[in-house]
């Protein structure tokens, strides 16, 4: 069945000369898949279960529309973040490195015309994306990944070096009608993710980067339409004086000539219209991620005497979590679906208790004590730091494979150990606790920091904040007092084998490279350490991801008996227990 969601009509009268044509009028469309994650076929590798939705669903879509408009007037492009998130693509990209990448297979297969690139396609690092990049056989775009030394706001877009491999834009034809597509990529890398990851490439800001380009399209190319493919949300995420993690919006604003921005990142749904700075409006459309949906816009162009005198727009986002499987595509990648299963379905230890993420978010959890403990043994670190990367995720006592891994741990993320001062631990964790817990000031209040609005957000469901960046600590003892203001809620009490805290003492601190590059802003905006200078902070980073070693540490021990540390909890108790089970309601029902 098909969702949609409802749209103006673009009308306007533009007179630009077309391609030696007098009077006609040319239909097109434009489907776009964003934040796909790994989600190729109907089967959760990581619930070992069929699923909704995918790209298997899409394609069966996205044929009856290629038999509806002709392959020629039908575009398929795709907004990034492919190759991370369900195990079939891990297994591909660290197990098994020297068959074609499996993302690059599904997009050949499926004939993309485009794709850009999204910081989860960054984060395996330069031997596999690029890798990607060599074997994807449509354009990947990517205007502001640029050669580290080759970047300046000052330089035209001609002197610019896109990084190897990726092009600034696309050129297509449909009907004698010229499409230009720009690729863009958040600026906001290097907050998340170290530099070796991304060594020898620069980001470059987008709404100067996108002004660039347009104008020299343009001067040069003459498109009758120009599309954004940004991989960058509508707005908010971090803001710094050098750029904004998600752009779209400020771009459609303040950089005429677009047409329309297909966008993602934010793994939220958008259908709009933007007035620009000359008046002009500009759709912005986003699917949202897991291909549960595709975003889509049809676009009509009247030509008269070869000019373009009108432009009809309208956008529309469709669901496909219930189309057909495409049984045609599952067959042709069904070898590697097989080795998929059977690497996620090896054993590698036993739980003797079931652990669940949603316990997480109201103390002390098994879940997250887990993390926090393998951290310790594996570091050697005073102290430990993680937060829920899923929302209701659950490991179930019995055998552990590691396909329960990636639920344990979602990403590729290192392992590192920081020196930090108690202070800024303290400083820390008040940040986390502040976008975590609201203010209360009645027993009836919520604990939660709430918004109703952001039930739909896969990276809120429901909080205000990221749950990504609810961030507990292991290895001391302390309370969160939530009838305290903002910067006040800490108190710790002492280290856990019971030797006094000191916020004066240097400490080893173990957390993940996301956090540990800044990635939340809690050490820099929360803890004040300085951006620049926390590469000088790390004494201790893995050489593989983070689950890699989680992994191995749970197949060493064999059996595993996982149980909440108990060493911090919300205050006062008389109000926080009630308060817990009405948001433990709201968020996950009875």
């Amino acid at each position: 069945m098909k969702k949609t969601i409802l749209t103006a009509l673009a009308l306007t009268a533009i007179l630009t000369p077309s391609t030696a044509q007098t009077s006609k009028t040319v239909r097109l469309k434009v489907i776009e898949t964003s934040d796909v994650h790994g989600h190729f076929f109907p089967y959760d590798f990581m619930e070992r279960k069929p699923l909704k939705g995918t790209l298997s669903r899409a394609n069966t879509y996205i044929n009856k529309e290629r038999a509806k408009w002709g392959n020629d007037n039908l575009l398929l492009i795709d907004n990034g973040d492919i190759l991370q998130g369900q195990p079939c693509i891990y297994w591909s990209n660290y197990v098994m490195p020297v068959s074609e990448n499996l993302a690059a297979s599904v997009i050949n297969y499926m004939q993309y015309d485009a794709e850009t690139v999204g910081n989860h396609d960054i984060e395996p690092g330069h031997k596999v994306y690029d890798k990607w990049i060599r074997e994807v056989r449509c354009p990947l775009l990517g205007a502001n990944i640029v050669k580290s030394g080759t970047t300046s706001k000052n330089n035209p877009a001609s002197l610019i070096s896109i990084y190897d491999g990726l092009q600034p834009y696309s050129i297509h034809y449909v009907d004698g009608v010229k499409i230009a597509i720009i690729g863009m990529l958040t600026p906001a890398i290097p907050n998340w993710l170290t530099e070796n990851v991304w060594k020898g490439i620069e980001f470059e800001e987008m709404t100067s980067c996108a002004k660039k380009w347009v104008k020299y399209l343009k001067e040069v190319e003459h498109p009758d339409l120009i599309f954004g493919l940004f991989h960058s949300g509508k707005d908010g995420g971090i803001v710094t004086p050098d750029y904004e993690e998600n752009a779209t919006a400020a771009v459609a604003r303040e950089v005429p000539g677009f047409d329309i921005i297909f966008f993602g990142h934010d793994h939220q749904v958008h259908n709009e219209w933007i007035t620009n700075k000359d008046g002009e409006r500009v759709l912005i459309i986003d699917p949202s991620c897991y291909v549960k949906n595709v975003a889509e816009a049809e676009i009509e162009l009247t030509y008269k005497q070869g000019y373009l005198v009108k432009k009809d727009i309208k956008g529309e986002i469709v669901s496909v979590l219930d189309e057909e499987v495409d049984e045609q595509m599952v067959k042709h990648f069904q070898p590697h679906i097989d080795a998929a299963k059977d690497y996620v379905n090896k054993r590698i230890g036993t739980f003797e208790s079931s652990i669940y993420t949603r316990d997480c978010f109201f103390g002390n959890a098994a879940f997250s004590d887990l993390i926090h403990n393998l951290q310790l043994s594996l570091t050697g670190a005073d102290i430990s730091i993680t937060a829920p990367l899923s929302f209701n995720a659950s490991i179930k006592a019995g055998n552990v494979t590691v396909a329960d891994m990636f639920k344990l741990y979602r990403f590729e993320n290192l392992l590192l150990v920081l020196r930090l001062t108690g202070e800024e631990i303290r400083k820390h964790l008040e940040m986390s606790y502040d976008m975590w817990t609201n203010q209360m000031k009645s027993p009836d209040d919520h604990i939660m920091l709430l918004n109703n609005e952001m039930k739909g957000d896969q990276q809120r469901m429901g909080f205000k904040y990221y749950t990504f960046n609810f961030d507990s600590a292991c290895g001391i003892d302390y309370e969160v007092d939530v009838t305290k203001p903002d910067g006040q809620k800490v108190r710790i009490l002492q280290m856990s084998d019971g030797t006094p805290f000191d916020e004066k003492k240097w400490y080893r601190v173990a957390m993940n490279s996301y956090r540990a590059n800044g990635g939340g802003e809690l050490l820099t905006h929360g803890a004040g350490i300085p951006k620049d200078s926390l590469a000088n902070r790390v004494i201790y980073c893995s050489e593989l991801d983070q689950r890699h070693y989680l992994m191995e540490e749970i197949h060493r021990l064999g059996k595993v008996n996982p149980r909440p540390n108990n060493n911090w909890k919300f205050v006062p108790e008389e109000w926080v227990k009630p308060a817990i089970e009405r948001d433990r309601k709201l968020l996950f029902g009875k």
